[in-house]
């Protein structure tokens, strides 16, 4: 599908540290494609406990040294207040003004004395250290976080992370727009009025996909499933449709009102691109 109309926003792109010299010369490929888009900024993410802490941190350093805005992710996990204090002086002293906030997840093996730190606690530790020096994203749940009993219970999570000072807030990837919709009504009425941004996950791979949604509690509405498995092993057609599924739900939510979105890229460019020349989006991102 292919659309004349034109959308402005905020747009960004997602990266995961690189863990191979052959993956990060990859990525600085991808990141230089995606770059002509102009987005707002890119995002690095953080492994469960820190556990990618230096390859974020590198990485997030040379996105920033090749003069683009970064956004690295960031969670207790496993550290001390020290440990998370210092990394952000690192991060202020190289120019990093945006953190994405997350409460991250625990790597294996570290035993039950350990705890997770709530996002709306790292957002309240970042603004009482910092004060208003980092723009903070927090993360939310369209079709409710897998460790949420109920929905209500999901959006005071999410309350709890605006009324601690996060400015926006990035979703968990859906392929539902009406989810997203029905959600902005319900953070509405409790108050929230923060820009919340769509994450858009690109469908390249039917079993990666599966696997990711089985992970993070996010829905393939069952449609879209069946028709990618009709295609078994032809990758054409699955990037095809998967194509043309985003796109559709790309446009419906600009259409509605979204504010910009948020790429999943999977350090992949041709996919991100792809939708986003589908949709005629400007080459400026707020």
């Amino acid at each position: 599908m292919t659309t004349d109309a034109v959308f402005s926003g905020r747009f960004s792109f997602e990266f995961f540290p690189p863990k191979t010299d052959k993956g990060v010369e990859k990525l600085r490929t991808v990141r230089e494609q995606l770059a002509t888009r102009n987005p707002g900024f890119f995002s690095v993410t953080y492994g469960a406990g820190g556990s990618t802490r230096e390859r974020t941190f590198s990485t997030v350093k040379e996105i920033k040294q090749a003069g683009y805005d970064v956004a690295p992710h960031l969670s207790f996990g496993g550290d001390d207040e020290n440990s998370v204090l210092n990394l952000l002086n690192d991060y202020k002293q190289q120019g990093i003004n945006r953190i994405v906030a997350l409460r991250g997840d625990l790597p294996s093996g570290m035993g039950p004395q350990a705890h997770l730190v709530y996002a709306s606690e790292l957002v309240t530790f970042i603004r009482k250290n910092f004060g208003d020096d980092f723009h903070l994203d927090v993360a939310c749940y369209p079709e409710i976080h897998p460790d949420s009993a109920t929905v209500e219970k999901d959006l005071a999570f999410f309350k709890q992370k605006v009324d601690a000072g996060a400015n926006s807030a990035i979703t968990q990837y859906f392929y539902n727009a009406d989810a997203y919709f029905y959600y902005l009504e319900r953070a509405q009425k409790l108050g929230i009025d923060i820009p919340i941004y769509p994450g858009i996950m690109p469908i390249t791979n039917f079993t990666n996909l599966q696997r990711f949604s089985s992970m993070c509690g996010a829905e393939v509405p069952r449609w879209i499933s069946r028709q990618l498995e009709s295609y078994g092993d032809d990758l054409e057609s699955i990037k095809a449709f998967g194509l043309e599924v985003v796109t559709d739900l790309c446009e419906t939510l600009l259409e509605g009102g979204a504010p910009g979105m948020h790429f999943y890229t999977m350090n992949q460019a041709e996919p991100t691109l792809s939708i986003w020349d589908n949709l005629g989006l400007e080459n400026v991102s707020s």
